[in-house]
């Protein structure tokens, strides 16, 4: 915000790759660090080919992917009981507090999705789930 209160729209380019809590490589868009955002977080994520993440929840906050390329997998659930399979141009919701555990079950294809989370910091509200992590090895 500008000092005169006045809001201000921001273009921002794609910052750094980093690998966040979960294990993955993400790219950065709009969060509270590039643009000030209050209330959302775009960044882009890329799993390898038979990577995943560890089992993990975001406390409080929604998420929405959107699959770009390759197909990518996720358990979901308490137990991590239910399983979805994401092709490019479909979109997945995650309700808040949600644990989740996704992964690319391709052995030589990575997959792409844009994700939008009503946490406007880039890792603030993942709260990493070790107990579930064996579930599915």
């Amino acid at each position: 915000m500008a000092e005169t209160g006045e809001r201000l729209c921001r273009l921002v380019r794609p910052g750094d790759a980093f690998v966040g809590k979960q294990g993955l490589s993400y790219v950065p868009g709009i969060s509270a660090e590039t643009a000030g955002a209050t209330g959302i977080h775009l960044q882009m994520v890329t799993i390898p080919p038979g990577a995943r993440a560890r089992a993990h929840k975001h406390e409080g906050h929604e998420t929405a992917i959107y699959a770009l390329s390759g197909t990518s997998c996720t358990w979901w659930g308490e137990r991590l009981e239910h399983h979805t399979e994401l092709q490019p141009g479909a979109y997945f919701y995650i309700p808040a507090g949600v644990p989740h555990l996704p992964y690319n079950p391709s052995p030589s294809e990575p997959c792409t999705a844009i994700i939008a989370r009503t946490d406007p910091n880039e890792q603030e509200s993942v709260v990493l789930l070790p107990e579930l992590d064996g579930i599915h090895p």
